[in-house]
């Protein structure tokens, strides 16, 4: 069977799976102002119940994908998966989207799209066979305990320590803007492990239960009203040393891994609701409805957003074919996370300059108020997946090739030399 034929095998298995479990969507009506859907939202503000019966159904229907054989397309079979390429996953998710199928991204982002792949790679066998079945049949959900009150960014000067007792390690600190751990039935955690190595090298990795005693959990209240980020106290929790990933202090390498597969999860996912609402003719609807269609100013950015949009989809459209030639992945998935996260910024802020206070007082007008969730989301949409600092240090220096920038843990010559050398500019 050639490499076409098998596609078109799988597209059609894929299509004769949906149609057998979802309905189709209906073809999407040509937009009027006025009508229908106005929330524009990236975060979700929904009560606790609400998200509670949102997850159980995501969870429903990742186990019937999994049981079907679309669960892990390009996961190893003997956990479930089908062994297929990630064009395959591509090809998928593309069809998938044309049915009425409940929103996975609760499961998917963090724990498929990140910690699963980690744990491929890094854990030992019996903890593979017990939990990765677990989570792409939709039993677990997965989070990531990285981030902390003091190592956000600088992600490898985190000061959460985990200490050698006997078979157990015992683990105590805090981590922060954790999504789902309030859902998670474990967490991919880094500790420093050897406090006088380079802080690089004395870090390890480890899965962490989250019943485990000592795991506390608290939402953080987020500007929009919702709670989708957490705080997570780590208080002489005991994780059994057969629950290390990777080599002891060797928990960089790990974490390399789960950040090369949050870089292409974070900078392709995005609410099907917010998409639609950055369509040319919804934003040029608006542009006519706050009465701005005369001003060359306002045309001109507006054509610039559309503009960025479309061609960070170009991109991707492009990464894909590259995919189907058998290409790997390059620079596209930090370009694309950087991307996305500038477009919906820049979305926001045209909005918000068109509506004027109309965005943060609610009127009742269609279309206004309802992109006041979008807008307060922004500042984490920069931060979130790796900050745009980071990203643009990524490109500049291992794509293009530029010098390092001279940072806490980089010799300048400028810091050595003797201050009668450098010329006085003020005083």
């Amino acid at each position: 069977m050639t490499v076409d034929s098998d596609i078109t095998e799988f597209l059609a298995e894929a299509r004769r799976f949906l149609d057998a479990n979802a309905d189709r969507k209906p073809p999407l009506a040509d937009f009027r102002w006025g009508e229908g859907e106005d929330r524009v939202a990236y975060f979700s503000v929904d009560p606790p119940e609400v998200e509670q019966a949102a997850v159980d159904r995501a969870r429903a229907w990742q186990n019937t994908r999994y049981r079907n054989g679309f669960g892990w397309i390009s996961g190893p079979p003997e956990y479930g998966g089908r062994g297929l390429s990630p064009l395959h996953d591509l090809l998928y998710d593309g069809i998938e989207s044309e049915y009425d199928v409940p929103d996975t991204g609760t499961l998917s982002v963090v724990g498929l799209g990140m910690v699963g792949p980690t744990i491929l790679a890094h854990a030992q066998k019996h903890i593979r066979d017990r939990w990765l079945p677990a989570m792409y049949s939709g039993r677990a959900i997965a989070c990531q305990l990285f981030s902390e009150p003091e190592a956000g960014s600088d992600l490898a000067g985190l000061r959460t320590t985990a200490e050698r007792r006997g078979e157990d390690w015992v683990i105590n600190g805090q981590k922060v803007w954790t999504s789902v751990a309030h859902l998670s039935s474990i967490g991919l955690a880094l500790a420093r492990t050897d406090p006088d190595a380079p802080k690089h090298r004395g870090i390890t990795a480890f899965l962490v239960p989250m019943d485990t005693a000592g795991v506390q959990v608290r939402p953080l209240r987020q500007m929009t009203g919702g709670a989708d980020f957490n705080e997570v106290f780590l208080t002489d929790v005991r994780v059994s040393d057969d629950h290390r990933l990777g080599e002891v202090h060797g928990g960089w390498t790990v974490a390399l891994t789960t950040l090369m597969n949050e870089r292409a999860t974070v900078g392709n996912e995005g609410p099907p609701a917010l998409l639609e609402a950055l369509a040319p003719d919804r934003l040029a609807a608006l542009l006519n409805a706050a009465g701005a269609t005369a001003d060359g100013a306002a045309r001109g950015r507006l054509a610039e957003l559309i503009a960025d949009l479309r061609a960070t989809d170009a991109m991707n459209t492009r990464a894909v074919r590259r995919f189907r030639a058998g290409v790997a992945p390059g620079p596209e998935m930090s370009v694309s996370k950087l991307m996305y996260a500038r477009n919906l910024t820049q979305a926001a802020h045209f909005v918000a300059d068109m509506l004027g206070p109309r965005i943060i007082a609610d009127t009742g007008g269609w279309g206004t108020y309802a992109w006041n969730e979008l807008l307060l989301a922004t500042p984490a949409l920069r931060i979130l997946g790796g900050t745009e600092e980071i990203m643009k240090n990524i490109l500049a220096e291992r794509v293009l090739g530029l010098p390092k920038e001279p940072g806490i843990d980089t010799k300048s010559p400028f810091r050595t030399m003797h201050r009668s050398a450098t010329p006085e500019v003020s005083r």
